[in-house]
């Protein structure tokens, strides 16, 4: 363990001159998401499917209310591509200043359309999650079954004609359990919050599968029809539904 932190300070401190989103990126999967993938014991397949250049959107399903799906996301994105992936995060990184600042660090920017079009217009892979905090927060009894769609992600993938890659995330809904929601807390506060059973991960095996792309024309008129991107958001939420099926037919152990 000493020979891999020695590795790892020596490895950071060569990148010294990234751009401190590049740099975080390379310290903390160093120190901090290699081992969580191998405690997790990480497999991923599809990384192929992610462009080595230009603007890219990642969805996933989301889960475990401590958000290691979209650090873990990020990570494998990072490894397979070299590239710094921005997270769409959720507003409780951005209501403190002394939050937010590491937070930007990390890649992650505030949920918002004017936010992802600037990610993408400098051509960067943009990773967001259309549950929102529905599926981050949601009781693990409800484990695997999408929420409704937000359908930011498909105004855009048209207004920019960036591909769209479905990817499917199988082990967090079992590292975090969330015993229920507190959803009255949404209008004093703005957020629901999660009753966790556990903040220390339990040691689910994950897997992670990137989905080949989905190409939407670019057409930012198309845009603002709402039925339209209703429509496309409602096809591709039940290709990631069935896609997680399938997986989880596939899982023989979750822990073992």
């Amino acid at each position: 363990m000493k020979a891999f932190f020695k590795r790892a300070v020596s490895r950071a401190l060569e990148q010294s001159e990234l751009s401190k989103e590049d740099l975080a990126y390379k310290i903390l999967p160093n120190f901090l998401l290699e081992i969580f993938q191998k405690y997790l014991r990480v497999t991923t397949q599809g990384t192929e499917h992610i462009p080595k250049t230009g603007p890219c959107i990642v969805i996933g399903n989301h889960s475990g209310f401590m958000g290691f799906d979209a650090l873990m996301l990020g990570h494998q994105i990072h490894i397979a591509t070299q590239r710094v992936p921005r997270i769409i995060a959720h507003k409780l990184w951005f209501l403190h200043p002394k939050i937010s600042v590491h937070a930007k660090k990390l890649g992650l920017v505030a949920a918002n359309l004017e936010n992802g079009l600037k990610v993408l217009e400098r051509k960067q892979p943009l990773l967001l999650f259309p549950e929102g905090e529905e599926g981050n927060f949601k009781p693990t009894k409800y484990r695997y079954r999408l929420r409704r769609f937000r359908r930011g992600f498909v105004r855009l993938a048209l207004q920019t004609g960036a591909p769209i890659i479905p990817s499917v995330v199988i082990g967090a809904e079992e590292t975090h359990i969330t015993l229920k929601q507190i959803r009255w807390a949404k209008e004093l506060f703005g957020i629901i919050i999660p009753v966790p059973l556990n903040v220390i991960p339990l040691p689910a095996k994950w897997y992670i599968k990137f989905m080949k792309p989905i190409y939407l024309k670019k057409d930012p008129e198309k845009a603002q029809d709402l039925e339209y991107v209703t429509r496309l958001s409602r096809l591709i939420r039940l290709q990631l539904q069935k896609e997680i099926h399938k997986q989880l037919k596939r899982r023989e152990r979750i822990f073992l």
